[in-house]
């Protein structure tokens, strides 16, 4: 079997996939959901403006802790229906198993800012 995880991407690939900081202003249960999740609601600022995205980060993350708090995704993949809702984003974290870490920054910038 091939492993996948050491092909090369080319840096014009790369540079395709937008990813920004955002703040999650609004965390919500989603419990249609096949795997506990939450439903957030994440500020990319003025020019990209509020997405919202599906996380399966409960085991770690409670609600309260979410809002306000800035994290990486991805703002440029398609729309994906999941259950009876649709995520305009991936947000982005360190997977082990079923326990995910939400990549983000350790100091206060402008939403939208854009990770190179």
């Amino acid at each position: 079997m091939e492993n996948n995880t050491n092909q090369l991407l080319q840096w014009s690939e790369f540079e395709k996939v937008e990813m920004r900081i955002g703040t999650i202003i609004e965390v919500n249960d989603f419990p249609e959901a096949r795997k506990s999740a939450y439903q957030l609601t994440i500020d990319f600022g003025t020019e990209i403006g509020i997405k919202k995205s599906s996380a399966q980060i409960t085991k770690r993350y409670g609600k309260e802790a979410l809002v306000g708090k800035q994290i990486v995704a991805v703002v440029n993949f398609p729309k994906k229906q999941i259950g009876n809702f649709m995520s305009e984003c991936l947000v982005l974290g360190s997977v082990n198993e079923d326990d995910i870490v939400l990549l983000s920054s350790d100091l206060k910038v402008k939403n939208g800012l854009r990770i190179g």
